[in-house]
């Protein structure tokens, strides 16, 4: 019962937390639809079952006692944010009384989403964490297989949650007066955000 607390515990606050997710999320939200907003909170909680997949394998132990792996997979995320957020800082201002007709596929949202996560060090750190220092390996497999699948489903709610809320209709007026300044905003804050990660492992090695 404590195990159970302690991963459920956890696992609601690293969601909550803000991060590259919550970022993506409200901008595919704010910027597109609703739609692409909770489609890429999928592809979010998807990205959570890779981590958990390769923490049941064992292959989060290897990578929590490996500080080389560890940083290889902490550059690749910060790569990814950086990347993200170079292209929105670099998207074009929209002609004045045009607007500015933006297109993203359902599998678009849902890859967006997943590689956003799947290469998010953040949750690489909280999943095998909880795998190698909370949860027991003489825990049943199905009973470890049930946390998965409670961390992913919290990452989807949470996000849907989210999606909601930023493709509401005050987040929409926003964005039809400050579309340029709002993608650009996030697209400031992922390349932040990638670019700490990169300068902390650095530091760290």
């Amino acid at each position: 019962m404590l195990e159970l607390f302690t991963v459920a515990t956890i696992t609601i606050l690293a969601v909550i937390s803000p991060g590259a997710d919550f970022a993506m999320v409200t901008r595919n939200s704010m910027m597109l639809s609703r739609r692409a907003g909770v489609l890429t909170a999928a592809g979010i909680a998807l990205g959570v079952l890779v981590h958990v997949a390769y923490s049941l394998l064992g292959v989060g132990l290897v990578i929590s006692r490996s500080i080389l792996l560890f940083s290889l997979i902490k550059y690749l995320g910060a790569a990814y944010l950086v990347y993200l957020g170079v292209t929105m800082l670099r998207a074009r201002p929209e002609a004045p009384g045009v607007a500015q007709v933006r297109v993203l596929s359902d599998f678009g949202a849902l890859r967006i989403g997943f590689l956003t996560n799947a290469t998010n060090p953040k949750t690489t750190l909280f999943v095998v964490s909880l795998f190698t220092q909370v949860i027991s390996p003489q825990t049943p497999l199905s009973i470890q297989l049930g946390y998965g699948a409670f961390m992913s489903l919290a990452h989807l709610l949470w996000f849907m949650l989210v999606a909601c809320a930023f493709s509401s209709a005050p987040a929409q007026r926003m964005v039809a007066t400050a579309r340029q300044h709002v993608e650009r905003a996030i697209g400031g804050v992922l390349v932040c955000l990638g670019l700490t990660l990169a300068l902390a492992s650095i530091r760290q090695g």
